[in-house]
């Protein structure tokens, strides 16, 4: 009976510590989370306020594998506005979409540019004629990287019938609007904030709320750990308190 008394508290022992090791380096494994998403926020709020670097810039980064996400960035062409894709997204509480409008570079390619917003009323090209720009412009904006794939199995599949896009799938927006893959620049750019005619699209739309939530919940596993510590000491102490049978 004592062998089997003692094998079982060692047993306890074993699961006890397996469960508190485990919460621990859960709890560090957040505050290193922390530590990057704190570095990458304090990256991209820097950033953001840099100075503008032309186009062949951005791309020299990207193909050598650095990160151009949020990189002001300054390109010239020609909008291909008969190839505008519609992104669906919601602005300030309005539902709508964002307009992908073609670029045509100097070169022949093509830079698929987040011109802004346009409210849900507004999808057609023809509801919003003066903000269809023709002529040479000049766009100040931020890269965006393109996505692999799409970013979960809730969000719903892209409706090419429909010029609907719900995740940006740089290739499918291409290959739709008859834009081969040789003559596509490998990224987005967001538009700035610079007013288009009539207000339409409304520019700067970029949204930078990345959730930081590794704090709190490097805060709930040290707590698990330090609750599960209580429980033992207290079955601990407990237990030398029975009387000897």
């Amino acid at each position: 009976m004592r062998r089997m008394g003692r094998g079982k508290t060692v047993l306890t022992g074993i699961v006890f510590f397996a469960a508190l090791a485990v919460l621990l380096s859960l709890g560090t494994w957040q505050v290193q989370r922390l530590h990057w998403k704190e570095a990458l926020l304090a990256d991209i709020a820097e950033r953001r306020v840099a100075a503008p670097v032309p186009l062949a810039d951005i791309e020299a980064m990207a193909a050598s594998g650095e990160d151009i996400e949020y990189r002001p960035v300054t390109v010239s062409g020609v909008f291909a506005n008969n190839r505008e894709r519609h992104f669906f997204a919601t602005w300030q509480g309005q539902t709508g979409y964002y307009i992908y409008t073609p670029l045509q570079l100097a070169d022949g390619r093509f830079l698929f540019v987040n011109r802004g917003f346009v409210p849900f009323e507004a999808k057609e090209p023809e509801m919003r004629k003066q903000g269809q720009l023709t002529g040479e412009q000049a766009v100040i904006g931020l890269a965006r990287a393109r996505l692999a794939e799409k970013p979960s199995s809730i969000v719903p599949d892209n409706d090419l019938a429909k010029n609907i896009f719900y995740w940006k799938d740089l290739d499918a927006m291409a290959s739709s609007t008859g834009i081969a893959a040789d003559r596509l620049v490998p990224f987005f750019v967001d538009a700035g904030d610079a007013p288009n005619p009539k207000g339409l699209p409304i520019g700067g739309v970029t949204q930078f709320d990345l959730p930081n939530n590794h704090l709190q919940y490097a805060v709930t596993w040290y707590g698990l750990a330090a609750a599960l510590v209580g429980v033992a000491l207290y079955a601990l102490f407990r237990r030398k308190g029975d009387p000897a049978p």
